[in-house]
Formats: structure tokens, sequence, C-alpha cells
């Protein structure tokens, strides 16, 4: 098997260190082409509105494609809708999601009613993918319009001895893939020894995974009708979008296991190549300590969050404070002080910004240093705060280097003339304006500073001036 070249890296070339899953370990950046970083991501199954949970898994990329685009590279990334159904559990059995979207959206069980409803929730998630503070992929791909390349992916593993055809459709067989499981080290003799019940009696192999579900709703193949299996799917869309190798996968850390050893197996049975050079996945959230489930009925949306008062941006931020490989803990305290944060540095840019001031680049590639050493968010979003307290130099050029690191983060701190038109002002927040404006002409500062922090506390900003008292939306 042919393995990624290791590539020395210049000594003028910024050092990038990335935890790759495979190895277990932090190791060097190399890319396949120079200054070109190739990139895919697992997305959404569209059957429901994201929320917040599954959206961190997008900060990866999204940071990473601002790290390397900050580096001079020409990032190509993809990113896929589930947009038909098919069995996503580890069985290949069960009820599946977008079927159960049907039901829900009242729907007949017909290919155009799945596109459909799958649409709604594409553009329900690109919607929150914006306010969430991400630059669009280069390619979304929904995984319905590439089943011609699906079949033939399955049609080539088939001539090459790695699947078989059973009563119910087509499975790669893991048995002939001998580094099976590299990723999360999985043994699949002992999946085998475990297997009580053969809960399929035509699969050769407990782990082995479907390829083609045979049915009588989807698309035509030699095979008879039905859909593509669940990893196939990602395979086709990557090779198609990126090539047959590719920098970096990202996903959550649930996908690991199966879904991304399929992948793998699929694609290197294949191509004999290695398929990805690092695999980078994020740990999960918890809601008020718990795990985000649809049974407790306790996940949350960003329109949920902007209902509180707050964004997605918000909640970004919250999420940068933590590594993506460590779990994080969403509570409404720490949304809030997420947002209290964010504003107090949106407040800062707002007030002190010249466009003509230089950037401060000493803390600046401090900054860039801690996002190259695996994406240290945490460590970048100190940096800032550590940046405005001890820094000698002036207000206006530590507003362009907060400017200049806004780049990296995405937290919507950087302010222009542009984003200064606003709507006209709900009329409960316009009422407070006009009170803390009647407080300060009486100079009654308790009232005036009460009324700006609760006009903050439901996303706005209020700076005071020569001319009277400026309004930003916090986004």
């Amino acid at each position: 098997m042919l393995f990624f070249k290791k590539k020395e890296v210049k000594t003028a070339e910024p050092v990038v260190m990335l935890f790759d899953s495979a190895t277990r370990e932090k190791k060097l950046f190399a890319p396949l082409k120079e200054k070109t970083l190739s990139m895919y991501s697992c997305g959404p199954t569209v059957y429901d509105h994201a929320h917040i949970g599954n959206l961190r898994a997008y900060i990866v990329p999204d940071l990473l494609r601002r790290l390397f685009t900050d580096l001079g590279y020409t990032v190509k990334n993809t990113i896929n809708f589930t947009d038909f159904g098919h069995l996503t559990d580890d069985a290949d059995a069960g009820e599946d999601k977008m079927m159960k979207a049907l039901k829900r959206h009242e729907k007949p069980l017909t290919l155009e009613a799945m596109r459909e409803v799958a649409q709604i929730y594409i553009d329900s998630f690109k919607k929150d993918y914006e306010r969430f503070g991400n630059i669009a992929p280069s390619n979304w791909t929904p995984a319905s319009q590439y089943v011609h390349q699906q079949i033939q992916l399955v049609r080539t593993l088939l001539e090459k001895g790695y699947a078989y055809e059973t009563p119910d459709g087509v499975y790669f067989d893991v048995t002939t893939f001998p580094t099976y499981g590299k990723l999360g080290n999985i043994d699949i003799e002992k999946l085998k020894e475990g297997a009580r019940v053969e809960v399929n009696p035509w699969k050769r192999h407990p782990a082995d995974f479907a390829l083609w579900k045979k049915g009588l709703l989807g698309w035509e193949s030699a095979w008879g009708k039905g859909f593509p299996g669940w990893h196939i799917e990602c395979t086709a869309m990557a090779f198609d979008t990126l090539g047959k190798q590719i920098d970096i996968h990202t996903g959550g850390e649930d996908l690991m296991y199966t879904h991304h050893n399929g992948e793998i197996a699929q694609a290197e049975a294949i191509t004999h190549k290695q398929y990805v050079g690092t695999w980078m996945h994020n740990a999960h959230i918890s809601i008020e300590g718990q795990k985000i489930s649809k049974s407790l009925g306790n996940s949350v949306t960003i329109d949920d969050v902007e209902k509180r008062g707050f964004t997605g941006l918000d909640v970004r931020y919250l999420f940068l404070t933590s590594h993506y490989r460590s779990p994080a803990n969403f509570t409404g305290e720490a949304l809030e002080s997420a947002a209290k944060a964010r504003a107090k540095l949106a407040r800062f840019v707002h007030t002190h910004r010249n466009d003509d001031a230089v950037v401060d680049d000493v803390w600046l590639e401090k900054i860039r240093a801690a996002l190259r050493d695996d994406l240290d968010s945490p460590k970048a979003i100190a940096l800032l705060f550590t940046m405005l307290a001890e820094s000698d130099r002036s207000d206006a050029v530590k507003a362009s280097t907060l400017i200049a690191t806004d780049a990296l983060l995405g937290i919507g701190i950087t302010r222009s003339e542009e984003d200064e038109v606003m709507a006209p002002l709900p009329p409960e927040i316009q009422t407070l304006v006009d009170e803390r404006a009647a407080a300060r002409a009486k100079k009654d500062w308790v009232a005036s500073d009460r009324i700006r922090d609760a006009l903050l506390a439901q996303g706005y900003i209020v700076t005071d001036t020569a001319s009277g008292q400026n309004i930003a939306r916090n986004i």
C-alpha cells in the first residue's frame, strides 16, 4: 500500500501540528500538494433541524480553513448532506431517520417526497451554519446527486472480491481488509466472539457493512432497486470532489468506529493507497451535564438560543473556550459569560477601531501559533484578553490585532460602517435606549449602567459618543 510521502518542511514555513485519530498522536501536517489543503467533513442526515451539538463538529473544518487560508493555502473542502433513506446504525437495522421525517411531515414514501423534506432541513442547516460563524465550504454535496458514483464503487468492490451479494443487498467483507478497525483500535475477532445472535443471517461477519440495501424504494442497480449504504456515499463524494487521497477528514467522535472505518476500507480496497492523511474527531457536548437526547428533549437549536437573547456566535465563542477534543458542557450560565466576554471584545473593536492602525505582529503570531498547535482555541481566546491587559501598544493597534484575529477565529467581533446599518430597533429595545438617554441627561449613571447591561443581555452593545448613544447588534 502506498502511503503519504513525508515531506521536509522548510524552516521558513510555519509548523502545523494536528492530532491524528488513526495514530492517536499529534503529528506534523504535510499536504499532498504544496500549499493546497483538501478536506472532507461528514455532514448531517437532514431529517430535522440541527442542534448546537451537531454544529460543534463544523468548528474544526472551519478553523482549519481559516488557519490554512491565513498560511497562504488554497483550501478545497466538502461537506455532504445525507438526504435519502438508508439504515445508518451499526447493524444496518432499525428505523431509518429519513423515513421518520416523512412520517412526521405526513408525506408519502417516495423519492420525490424525500427530496422535498430533505430540502427543508438542508436550507435550515445552511442558515444555522452561517449563523454559527462558519465560512461556506467549497462543495455542499447532497448524497442523492452522487448515486451513480456510489453504484460504480460498489461494482468495483464486487469485482475486486471485497464485497458479496445477498438476498437483501451487497456487503463489504471486512475479513478481506486486514487493517479494518484502525480507527479506535477495533478488534473484529472480538466483535465476532461477542456476537450472540446473528442479526442478519446473510452476513458473513457481524462487522460486514452494507454497500447496497435492496428495497421497494430507491434507484435501479444491477442488484435490484434500493439505496446505497451509508459509508459508500462519503467515499464517493470525497473521490468525486477532492480526489482519491485527501489531506484531512473530520467528524464527530461517534463516527470514528463504524462509519470512518468503513470509509477507509472501501477507499483503500479500491485504490491501494492511503485514503486520508489526518483524521480529526471532535468530542461531544452535554447540556446542563446531560447527554443530548431526543428522549430527554434537551436538544438546543440556534433558534432556541436567539429566543433567549443570544446568538449563534455566542455559542461558537463558548465552544472555542474548550479544545475540540475535549467534552464541553453547555449551560445557561456559561453561555451568558461567553456572550459578555465576546461583547467586551466587540465593544473594544467598535470603540477603538482605526483602519490606519497597524497590527501587533508579536501578539498575532502568538495567537496563530496556538491555532497551529492542534487548533488550541482556548489558548488563542485567552491570549486576546492577555494582550488587552499586558500589551503596551495603543488601543487602536490592539483593535487592529483583534480584527486580524477574528479572521482566524470567526467570533464576529469585527465591525465596519456597513455592519452598523441596522433595521429599526424592536419597540422594547428602543424603549430601553430612550430610558437610558433620559437617565444620562439626569446624570443618573447607576440607572444608565443598569440599562446598558440590560441591553447587552438582549444582544445590543451601547457605545457613548460626543453625539450620543451608538447602538449595535451584538452579532
